[in-house]
């Protein structure tokens, strides 16, 4: 490939190797499967994915799956491309992102950031509505979906330090200097909410409200925030259900469904000599995720789109997606994750609480450090909320970022 000039996007069309697709189906063919136990129930998941599940995705991805049907679709419904950027702190990183520009004057730049086991692609369902919307009076959005690097096309991090507080530079500089958007407004979740929350606050002047889906903070310190404190000790009593709902799922995550974290943050390679290299090993280790974070009772995610998720990660080899996580946990410096979600941040923010999302704090825990000027909660919907119910996502973008609160803050 020639050489990139900085800031200069070039057309991209997906296109996995031959040669990866099919080594991958005969790998496929060679798995080794676990036995589950005798006294483990069909749809008990403790110890993880269900070999049955996993076991019928593989054979459909062996020999059913049109990769080449389903990667001509992508093409079809993004636009995308490549650049080179200069990210403060880090060097040249060459960026994946689809761009959709929407046909009405008034029409709102959009950055929309996905997370880990995700992809650009959770952007898939709410694009065409939000930049085309059907009643000329509904705000509309160029939106702008840029992969976190090693997140599927693109290339990924040749050196260590590339975690969210570096992303955020690189997308405020395809949002600036790439596309010109001088004034913009956010949405995230997994990843995407941190990496955002860290644009705005490195970027105030050009990041101008913000909406998320999920919020990874902890409660206020208690020598400053006693009533906040208080509710949470006598939480039975004072939380209201869905309080109380989210405080379950938070706990059950740190008790259950953390380890992967763990692993990721500290010894991510180690882990993907076997996720790299084997299609069922990918395949379960997400295929759980799914299952876990999904509002499974209201959703049930497409054979296709399971494989097609799994594919951006394994076209990487999967260990870029892993090392993130240790890239995260290691940063230093004001704007990192831990730092970001423990300071105040005026810009606007708009939040959707969604019943399985399993970091969605009760909000006088979110209120200590975001100014929060929307809040809608649902009654279905979890992690993947543009996945699993894309039309409530779309009404509540809609509805935030067509606020005064935020037309204020795109005029100041």
């Amino acid at each position: 490939m020639a050489e990139k000039s900085f800031n200069k996007p070039t057309p991209y069309t997906l296109r996995v190797d031959d040669q990866l697709l099919n080594v991958t189906k005969q790998k496929l063919r060679l798995a080794r499967f676990p036995e589950e136990q005798s006294d483990t129930g069909d749809d008990d998941w403790s110890q993880g994915a269900k070999v049955k599940v996993v076991k019928r995705l593989a054979e459909y991805w062996a020999d059913g799956f049109d990769w080449r049907a389903v990667e001509a679709g992508i093409n079809a419904d993004f636009n995308q491309f490549l650049v080179k950027v200069d990210i403060p702190g880090y060097g040249p990183q060459t960026l994946h992102y689809a761009h959709q520009l929407s046909s009405r004057p008034d029409a709102i730049p959009l950055l929309f950031v996905q997370g880990w086991p995700g992809s650009f692609l959770e952007a898939r369902k709410i694009i065409e509505p939000l930049t085309n919307p059907s009643d000329p009076t509904t705000q509309a959005f160029h939106v702008v979906v840029p992969s976190i690097p090693g997140f599927g096309p693109g290339e990924a991090p040749t050196k260590s330090g590339f975690g969210p507080m570096l992303t955020a530079r690189g997308f405020n500089t395809l949002m600036v200097n790439v596309l010109g958007y001088q004034k913009y407004v956010t949405q995230g979740g997994d990843w995407g909410s941190m990496i955002t929350r860290s644009m705005a606050l490195q970027f105030p002047t050009h990041v101008r409200a913000c909406h998320h889906n999920f919020f990874p903070c902890g409660p206020p310190p208690w020598y400053k925030a006693p009533f906040t404190m208080g509710r949470l000790i006598l939480s039975p009593y004072l939380y209201t259900n869905r309080e109380l709902d989210s405080l379950k799922n938070m706990q059950y995550y740190r008790k259950e469904q953390d380890g992967y974290m763990r692993v990721q943050s500290t010894r991510p390679q180690s882990l993907g000599f076997g996720l790299g290299d084997s299609p069922i090993g990918l395949l379960g280790w997400l295929v759980e995720k799914f299952h876990e974070w999904m509002d499974v009772a209201n959703y049930t995610m497409p054979d296709d789109e399971i494989l097609t998720f799994v594919m951006m990660h394994w076209m990487q080899g999967a260990t870029p997606g892993l090392r993130y996580y240790k890239m995260a946990f290691a940063e230093q410096g004001d704007f990192n994750i831990k730092a970001s979600f423990s300071r105040y941040l005026d810009t606007p923010i708009g939040l959707s609480h969604f019943p399985k999302e399993i970091a969605m704090p009760p909000y006088d825990w979110v209120a200590w450090v975001a100014n929060v000027q929307f809040r809608r909660e649902h009654d279905r919907g979890g992690h993947f909320a543009a996945v699993e119910c894309p039309e409530l996502l779309v009404q509540d973008l809609r509805d935030w970022f067509s606020s005064e609160a935020v037309r204020r803050a795109m005029q100041g």
